[in-house]
């Protein structure tokens, strides 16, 4: 098994806190995120279970989340049979306001050389869908933030 690492950026112009709300509001995660629906808990242990795809083609995506730390960062791990690895949100204050989120990725990829040799197709892709997912979150956030 191969292991590969993908992550992307984004700045949003409200603070780290409100970002990290609408960020781990599992069912509004379709609403940033590219053909995605989540659900699942907060905190520590708690499961998350996101379904990607279009129509009835997709893969179901469950997480168990093993780091917390409320308003800046949540970490998982991806437990299901087609996405195995780590994974976090980071979301941190920037001087002169408004925050940056970062996503990272490592994942376990099957298929050994076939896996890899894939990778280097799709990930390009994946890295583009996390940047547009990114940039909708801090769209989003910056119209659902409170009033300062």
């Amino acid at each position: 098994m191969s292991r590969v690492a993908v992550h992307a950026e984004a700045a949003a112009p409200v603070a780290a806190e409100d970002v990290f709300g609408v960020l781990t509001d599992w069912p509004r995660h379709d609403e940033w995120m590219p053909f995605t629906r989540a659900r699942g808990g907060h905190g520590e242990g708690a499961e998350l279970e996101a379904w990607t795809g279009v129509g009835s083609v997709g893969f179901t995506d469950t997480m168990v989340i093993t780091g917390w730390r409320p308003g800046r960062r949540v970490t998982v791990r991806h437990t299901g049979r087609i996405v195995r690895g780590e994974a976090f949100f980071a979301v941190a204050p920037l001087p002169g306001g408004g925050s940056r989120v970062t996503w990272a990725e490592h994942l376990d990829l099957p298929l050994g050389p076939l896996g890899r040799t894939a990778w280097l197709v799709a990930g390009p892709v994946v890295r583009g869908f996390m940047t547009l997912a990114l940039r909708r979150l801090a769209r989003l956030a910056s119209r659902t933030a409170r009033p300062a």
